[in-house]
């Protein structure tokens, strides 16, 4: 199987290319990615990772003797996304401006990227005749809406990141049902976990400012609520779904269905950083943004019924494991 992964050097593409080389190990993966979020080196530093090899502009994408290659190229380019799509099997489209502030900050370039971006992607795959698509979505699409959500709720984003999103998965259904293009759009929760050295997530900022000794800073008072998934359980839902059978024009929530407030994640974090002997974490109030929705959490009955995916990592430990892997990231 030829697996494509645009945004693939980030940390779900990174964790994912790592799952799929590990427990695939006949599969080929090339990666696309303009590197504006992570870091060439970063991404190839540790097994099965530092097999990949940088493809020049003429060289075969799926030569047989390449396990994992990388095409540095944008998907607003869509000479590039001919390329890298010809000859693939499953689409994996994480690529995208991701956040509710860089979109606020600037909504056109959120829409060029995840609007523009995604339907040259779908295009590529259509041309292609991939046996699979699958869209990254969130729960922003959701918006203002009283959780949990589920796949079946009335959109309401709150962020033009929220609006770009709907349109992906919109995008996605229309080319199911009017090209045949096998597509499967899903919706992530809050991920946390290793690799995440360039996360712009809660978890990961959190960790990072702490373990620099800065204060953490929270947005609000810390009621506000998320629902945190671990990677290992993210990466998983999206093997599943590019390779269950049958699926076209779906749309699934992919978390843990615990609500979680900011106040209870830096507790936990709190216990995990006096574990391991780390200084007491220290705190500062920020401005809450207007887009920053109060409750989020999902129901992911959906999943499990038809992927036979259900969460199985509690944040107690994933936290454990995330923070492990900073303190080494950071030795190394």
């Amino acid at each position: 199987m030829k697996w494509l992964v645009t945004g693939g050097a980030g940390f779900v593409g990174s964790n994912l290319i790592a799952s799929i080389l590990s427990e695939r190990p006949d599969d080929r993966v090339v990666v696309l990615d303009n590197f504006s979020a992570s870091a060439y080196d970063e991404f190839a530093s540790a097994p099965p990772l530092a097999q990949a090899e940088r493809l020049a502009p003429d060289a075969p994408v799926w030569d047989a003797n390449r396990t994992l290659g990388v095409i540095e190229g944008d998907i607003r380019d869509m000479e590039t996304v001919e390329r890298a799509t010809a000859g693939a099997d499953i689409v994996v489209h994480l690529a995208a401006n991701t956040g509710v502030g860089p979109s606020v900050e600037n909504p056109r370039l959120d829409s060029e990227m995840n609007i523009g971006g995604t339907l040259n992607m779908l295009e590529g795959a259509r041309a292609a005749g991939v046996k699979r698509f699958v869209f990254a979505s969130s729960g922003a699409p959701a918006g203002l809406t009283e959780p949990p959500i589920t796949e079946t709720i009335a959109p309401r984003p709150a962020s033009p990141y929220g609006a770009s999103k709907l349109a992906g998965e919109a995008y996605c259904c229309a080319y199911a049902v009017a090209f045949g293009v096998p597509t499967v759009a899903l919706r992530f929760s809050n991920i946390y976990g290793p690799r995440s050295w360039r996360k712009g997530s809660v978890v990961a900022t959190f960790i990072r400012q702490a373990m620099a000794g800065e204060p953490i800073t929270v947005n609000g008072d810390g009621t506000q609520t998320r629902d945190f998934i671990h990677i290992d359980d993210l990466t998983r839902a999206i093997r599943l779904a590019a390779t269950t059978s049958g699926l076209s024009g779906e749309l699934y929530q992919v978390a843990t269905g615990c609500e979680t407030s900011v106040n209870q994640l830096l507790a936990l974090l709190q216990e995990k950083f006096e574990a391991a002997g780390l200084p007491a974490i220290k705190r500062r109030q920020g401005e809450r943004a207007a887009a920053d929705v109060q409750r989020n959490f999902a129901d992911a009955s959906k999943a499990a019924q038809e992927l036979g995916w259900r969460p199985q990592k509690d944040l107690s430990e994933g936290l454990a494991e995330t923070l492990d892997w900073f303190l080494h990231y950071r030795r190394d």
